[in-house]
């Protein structure tokens, strides 16, 4: 089944003076979602821009059409249609009748994290953070399937809202031989963490919205046994799940320290700062907050010690433009002592980046952009 079909399958779910509007639109295979609110007209959101559908306003029967033919309401007002990948979220008044629905569509892209199939290898556990809405459910559905059918790793994804897999019983293809997990209500998404480690010997467990702290608890549970996690969670940037409390404990926690007289004044700080308090539990962050440049960080541990001890450190950024070729860019700005020679190959180079941030007490300034070319898929 392709994209197109797929499409086709909630477009069909519509009222039917939506449903021709939206099968002849020229940009339809850039549909992001449709808003269907009572009382008011119809929108169609794509990549760039939106329009309204009819000038119809919508009633509570055109409503109730789209309600019957998709599948029962979460406690978390969710639904699905089946063996697809859409998601239609309501919106309820006062009553708790539905007033409001978004149709968000939902495709299993192949090849989207090409540029992150290094990290992958490395067998360390990956943090993707990013707003609503930049595809990081789809990026970690992508490396569902790389890790499972390429790499043949016992991957299992747990997937609380069936977004991940799709709301039927039988998975979506799109996850390719992972196994999935679902969660009866959001509360026990934790609970069914742990039984997945403890049950099913997963070399990998897969969690979409990592959102509270007895989720970030069982992460670390999990990661101190030994499991590779591949998470999401909501935020712009490092900075901000470190000020989170909730979600600090993800990349280690914080806490105050007071430090001696002494060492106050060799590091030229006040006595009480902020350090971590812990080891990570997850070891690479992406940040995502363009779909065609990604921040990672590498060594969250150093990472987040030189946002609290606000010690200038580099950004790895990987860029890529969809065609032909994918294309990975590095920026840095390096405040280091050079320990090697500034002849090295660009590889040796990358390799050393921790090992010269660590050494920031001498003032050396690099910057450089290379260029790497991969095929995609």
């Amino acid at each position: 089944m392709n994209s197109k079909n797929e499409l086709e399958k909630l477009i069909d779910k519509l009222p039917l003076f939506m449903q021709t509007y939206l099968m002849t639109h020229n940009r339809s295979q850039e549909l992001v979602e449709v808003i269907l609110d009572l009382g008011c007209r119809p929108e169609a959101r794509f990549i760039n821009g939106s329009e309204d559908l009819s000038q119809k306003l919508l009633s509570w029967q055109d409503l109730d059409y789209v309600i019957k033919r998709i599948s029962k309401f979460s406690n978390e007002n969710r639904a699905g249609i089946e063996r697809t990948l859409h998601r239609i979220s309501c919106i309820r008044n006062r009553q708790f009748l539905i007033n409001g629905l978004t149709c968000r569509v939902g495709r299993a892209i192949f090849g989207t994290i090409s540029i992150i199939r290094d990290l992958l290898e490395s067998e360390k556990s990956i943090l993707i953070l990013g707003k609503p809405g930049t595809g990081k459910t789809t990026i970690i559905r992508e490396i569902a399937r790389i890790l499972a059918d390429e790499m043949e790793k016992r991957v299992i994804i747990i997937d609380t809202s069936n977004e991940i897999a799709g709301d039927s019983d039988i998975p979506h293809f799109g996850i390719g031989r992972a196994r999935r997990m679902q969660v009866s209500t959001t509360d026990l998404q934790h609970k069914v963490m742990i039984e997945a480690v403890e049950n099913h010997t997963p070399q990998i467990i897969i969690v979409d919205e990592i959102g509270t702290e007895l989720e970030v608890l069982a992460t670390r549970m999990i990661a101190e046994k030994g499991v590779q996690l591949v998470g999401t969670t909501h935020g712009n940037c490092l900075e901000n799940l470190i000020k989170n409390p909730s979600l600090s404990d993800l990349i280690g926690g914080i806490q105050y320290v007071t430090l001696s007289d002494e060492e106050a004044k060799r590091r030229g700080t006040q006595k009480s700062i902020l350090e971590r308090k812990a080891y990570p539990a997850f070891e690479i962050v992406i940040e995502i907050n363009n779909p065609t440049s990604w921040i990672i960080h590498e060594n969250v541990k150093i990472s987040v010690d030189r946002l609290l001890r606000q010690i200038t450190g580099f950004d790895q950024i990987r860029q890529f433009n969809l065609g032909e070729k994918l294309q990975i860019k590095y920026h840095t700005n390096l405040l280091f002592k050079p320990s090697l020679p500034m002849t090295l190959s660009l590889v040796q180079n990358l390799r050393n980046w921790d090992q010269r941030n660590n050494e920031n007490y001498y003032h050396f300034q690099l910057s450089f952009s290379k260029s790497i070319k991969i095929y995609s898929y």
